[in-house]
């Protein structure tokens, strides 16, 4: 199982990692997300952006979500996420991610290790790869 991503310019100048995935919304329509490919992020993030083009129905959690900007408020929600394999098909993850409710808190969803800890994860700029790669791929490194 393999999935690519990019090197994306972001508006503030930055190029990062992200995979595309999609996650369906209230009205059962599934939505492109744009999701970070990040490594030390313990947990998937949803954007406050994509939680309201979502429109999912929530719960507020016990605790908040925190990172080098501090704590956050957040909601949970339950849904399917979904990201295309290198042959096209779909693959979907289940389970209650974190939303943020405030627009300054993240600036595009984060895929955390809630997901990528099932995964090789290969981020390398300078040859231009970004990539998930699980069940029946392997990589070697050559020094």
């Amino acid at each position: 199982m393999r999935f690519n991503g990019e090197w994306l310019y972001c508006d503030d100048g930055i190029v990062r990692p992200v995979i595309s995935g999609q996650i369906p919304a209230s009205d059962g329509v599934w939505q492109e997300i744009q999701f970070l490919v990040d490594t030390g992020a313990d947990r998937t993030v949803i954007s406050a952006e994509a939680f309201e083009l979502l429109k999912l129905p929530y719960r507020v959690p016990i605790d908040r979500i925190g990172g080098i900007g501090g704590l956050a408020d957040s909601v949970t929600i339950a849904a399917a996420l979904q990201l295309r394999r290198d042959d096209g098909k779909w693959v979907t993850f289940r389970g209650e991610f974190a939303a943020c409710t405030s627009y300054e808190i993240l600036d595009m969803s984060v895929l955390g290790r809630d997901i990528l800890n099932l995964f090789a994860i290969i981020v390398h700029r300078d040859a231009n790869v970004v990539t998930i790669i699980g069940q029946g791929h392997t990589y070697t490194i050559h020094g």
